[in-house]
Order: structure tokens, then sequence, then C-alpha cells
């Protein structure tokens, strides 16, 4: 099956080298362009595309509103957020609007068309990158400013084997990683992502990056 994307991006160049990319893919079809959020959002209303990748800096409505409005929309679009990270300090919005992924222009062409595949089959991907950062911003946050809404996990409150799927989660590795590291099944994978969901009373991945910090199971880069 073919996956029809969009790409927003309010840089040309950007959009004509992905464009190019994703022509000689097998299986990745560009469907639309879009300079700003209002014409991504409209582009998604019109062409029910499978993946939009989004830049979050674009002039007029910027990529957080356009991922929020896509989202909540009837569409099943998911929304692949590529930025240049060191010049965004918007992941948490990015991902608490609704992203399925964020990964970063620097990274290799290859993964970021991995990216694009794995949000595709219904997967979400944080990149290793920007993992780092979250973990370190909130590091960086003063006692409760953090944005979490529920309570801290008691040490025994999940399985050893849920401990090593948080472990990788925290890490950045999507479902699919996930399964290949501990040889099992991509449903098995996502079975224990949701469970870890519930009992954390997560809301989205960023929170299972958190508590993987808050665990010691990962800790921020130096």
């Amino acid at each position: 099956m073919t996956i029809r994307v969009v790409l927003a991006d309010d840089q040309p160049l950007v959009r004509s080298g992905l464009r190019m990319i994703m022509a000689d893919q097998p299986g990745l079809e560009v469907v639309g362009e879009a300079a700003t959020g209002v014409e991504a959002v409209g582009l998604v209303r019109d062409l029910a595309p499978d993946v939009v990748v989004m830049d979050i800096r674009m002039p007029g409505m910027d990529g957080i509103e356009a991922t929020r409005l896509i989202t909540g929309g009837p569409a099943a679009t998911r929304v692949l957020v590529l930025t240049t990270f060191d010049e965004d300090d918007h992941v948490y919005g990015a991902l608490r609007a609704g992203a399925s992924g964020f990964v970063v222009k620097d990274m290799a062409l290859d993964d970021i068309l991995a990216a694009i595949r794995v949000v595709a089959a219904g997967d979400a991907l944080i990149a290793p990158a920007v993992t780092r950062r979250l973990i370190a911003d909130f590091v960086a946050r003063p006692t409760g400013a953090g944005e979490r809404s529920g309570p801290p996990l008691p040490p025994d409150g999940i399985t050893e084997r849920e401990r090593e799927v948080l472990t990788l989660v925290g890490r950045g590795r999507s479902n699919t990683e996930i399964a290949e590291d501990l040889v099992i099944s991509v449903a098995t994978a996502k079975s224990h992502v949701s469970r870890l969901f519930t009992k954390l009373g997560a809301r989205d991945r960023v929170q299972l990056v958190i508590t993987a910090y808050e665990m010691g199971l990962v800790a921020p880069s130096r």
C-alpha cells in the first residue's frame, strides 16, 4: 500500500529535497505541499493523506496549531514533526497537540524515511536526540513544573519486562524497534506500552520518557 504524504514547510528547498528523495522510494507518494499551517490543514481536509511531515516554525499558523487541528479532525492523518531541533523549544507542545513523532532535519535521510513509515503504520517515534532534550528540559524545570498529571509509579508497580520496555521507550525506541530488541512481536510490544500508559496514568510517550528518567532507567546525556 502506498503511503500518501503531505510536506508542510515554509522553505521551498526543504520541500523540494524531500519530494525528490521520496520520488525514488517505493510505497511513498507526495500528494501535496504546504508553506503554512493553514495550507497544511486545508490539504489534509481535501486530500486525507496518511502522513503530514510538519515543520513547526511557519508564518501565520504554526505547526503546533496545525497539528492540533489535523489530529482533532475527522481524517485519520498522522503527523510527523520534522524541524531544526536546536532552534525549537516546542517539543512538548507538538506532542501534546497529537503528533505521532518528532525527528530532526539533520538526521540521516534513511532514518527520516523510516520514521514516515513507522508513523504511517500507527506507531510512534521520538528521535533519540529529542528524547535526550526532553529529559534535559524536564530535569531543568523547578519541582512541580513538569507536565505529568499522575503520581509517580511505585518501584514495584511494573513487571521486569515492562521495565525493559520503558527503558527502551526512554531511549527513543519505537514499538517496532522495541520488538526487535526484545525479540517479541510488534503487537506484544504495543501491548506492553499500552499497559505502561495505564499503570502510569500517562497521556503520551513523552510522559513515559520522563518516568523512565525518574526511575533511573535512563539518564540525560552529559
